[in-house]
């Protein structure tokens, strides 16, 4: 809270004579002005003792994961963490030391670590059936379709579940061009869509791609208001599309994809209007229009229980995963029975995709999610989150940029805010300082210079202060 609205504020909670918003505003007021406390934060306390822990050591289990598993993987932090159990937004490693998940496993625990109902759904189904495929008839899947197609606007009705976001991207470019007859797809620069191999031409960011042929791709410029070259002007950005459709392209297009807000990208949100700009220039085009809900969906940006819905557009086909099955794998893939039809030319078969397992879990987040009314809580907790990452850019110039909807929040770290240089070496320092306090959070960006804050759902406005508070202290002492 800036100190003039802290003073706002607290003129007014005195002339309604309102004792809780004193008090309220007075604390407000004190974390004003002593954040910069030269005591670290501590974790909200939180009610659960973590099982005594038996296995492999971290040491033992890097060892193995070095000889064993492909050298692409990756790990955070200098020394990695061996997490051994988590419960709703917290992790816990091999010595019971608790963190704030702020990641939620790279944005896919959408409920909560092992949210009992959801292992309740899961383990019920074990019992009974784990896998039968759709050569059979079984409800769970059934039943999870009716329910997911419900959740959608429009005439998004026909669901085709797979088992991961790449799955998703890959099998809506194939609607696409089987529906249009035309080979070339549009995506954005700073994108990402997955890592197989059509996928990967469909993202552009040089750190996720291999030196492959990526075919009928064509990038545009990225809407991103921070450090787009139009700024927030969307119809600029969508005359790019058009340029590239009349200069790139037989000016007929397969379809257009994107992320509402660009996950890896470092949680950049398109510039307001695009999306119904370039929907309109697409299908004009012969294209359809194709949403990137892997992130985004489920209620995640607070306003919205879908990304897309912010840009007030109804795609023709719509990909989700990651919170979808809350850390099972799970996707899908949503379209209209027009364009579902194209696909029954051939036989499209999953063998994994809406197993009865999954099918339990998936229908069980969708459950929960609207039982705890999760996207308002996004909104609600995202807001106060957001008000005080600004309150803290203002005292903190390493701070470039804060954007984001609910708990879908990036923080750009930069060393000269004219510039917008990248704070490369500065951010990978916070990083470690964030773990040590206790704090698990993402990077993204290119230049990995952006922290992602994209927590489990059930993420409080304690768990908010103590994370904007860790990042005070830690910054404080750069």
């Amino acid at each position: 809270m800036a100190s003039s609205s802290v003073s706002k504020t607290l003129r007014e909670a005195k002339r309604v004579n309102n004792k809780l918003l004193i008090n309220r505003t007075v604390t407000e007021i004190q974390r004003h002005f002593f954040s910069t406390a030269s005591s670290p934060p501590h974790i909200p306390t939180f009610d659960y003792q973590p099982q005594p822990y038996k296995g492999p050591s971290a040491d033992e289990v890097f060892a193995k994961r070095k000889k064993f598993l492909g050298p692409s993987l990756f790990h955070f932090y200098q020394k990695p963490l061996n997490i051994v159990e988590g419960k709703m937004q917290y992790l816990f490693d091999e010595a019971g030391k608790r963190y704030l998940d702020a990641f939620a496993g790279i944005v896919t625990v959408s409920c909560g670590h092992c949210h009992p109902e959801i292992l309740q759904a899961i383990n019920e189904q074990n019992k009974l059936l784990q896998h039968a495929t759709t050569i059979y008839l079984h409800h769970a899947i059934a039943d999870f379709a009716e329910a997911l197609a419900s959740k959608m606007p429009g005439n998004l009705k026909v669901v085709y579940f797979v088992n991961s976001g790449s799955e998703a991207n890959e099998l809506a470019t194939l609607m696409a061009r089987l529906y249009t007859g035309n080979l070339g797809m549009i995506s954005l620069r700073n994108a990402y869509h997955g890592g197989s191999s059509g996928t990967m031409a469909l993202t552009a960011l040089n750190t996720w791609k291999y030196s492959i042929p990526q075919g009928e791709i064509h990038h545009v410029v990225n809407p991103d208001p921070y450090r787009g070259v139009f700024g927030s002007d969307a119809a600029q950005y969508a005359q790019d599309v058009q340029d590239h459709i009349d200069f790139g392209t037989s000016g007929n297009i397969a379809g257009f994809i994107a992320e509402t807000i660009q996950g890896v990208g470092g949680a950049v949100e398109l510039a307001p209007g695009y999306l119904k700009l370039v929907y309109d220039i697409v299908r004009k085009a012969g294209g359809v229009c194709i949403a990137d809900e892997v992130q985004t969906g489920f209620g995640r940006t607070g306003s919205h229980y879908w990304g897309f819905e912010t840009q007030g557009v109804i795609p023709d086909i719509v990909t989700m995963a990651k919170g979808i099955g809350n850390g099972l794998p799970l996707g899908a893939v949503v379209t209209t029975p027009e364009i579902a039809s194209v696909l029954a030319q051939k036989i499209l078969f999953n063998t994994f995709g809406g197993n009865p397992v999954c099918s339990a879990g998936g229908h069980a987040v969708l459950r929960v999610i609207d039982k705890e009314k999760r996207q308002a809580h996004c909104a609600d907790v995202g807001s106060h989150l957001l008000e005080r990452l600004r309150d803290l850019q203002q005292r903190h110039d390493i701070i470039g940029d804060v954007r984001g909807r609910g708990l879908m929040v990036g923080i750009e770290l930069v060393t000269d805010r004219k510039a917008k240089t990248p704070a490369k070496a500065e951010t990978a320092v916070l990083f470690e300082k964030l773990r040590e306090l206790g704090i698990l959070a993402g990077k993204g960006g290119l230049h990995g210079n952006v922290f992602r804050i994209k927590p489990p759902m059930c993420f409080t406005k304690d768990d908010a202060d103590f994370l904007v508070d860790a990042l005070d202290y830690s910054m404080s002492k750069l």
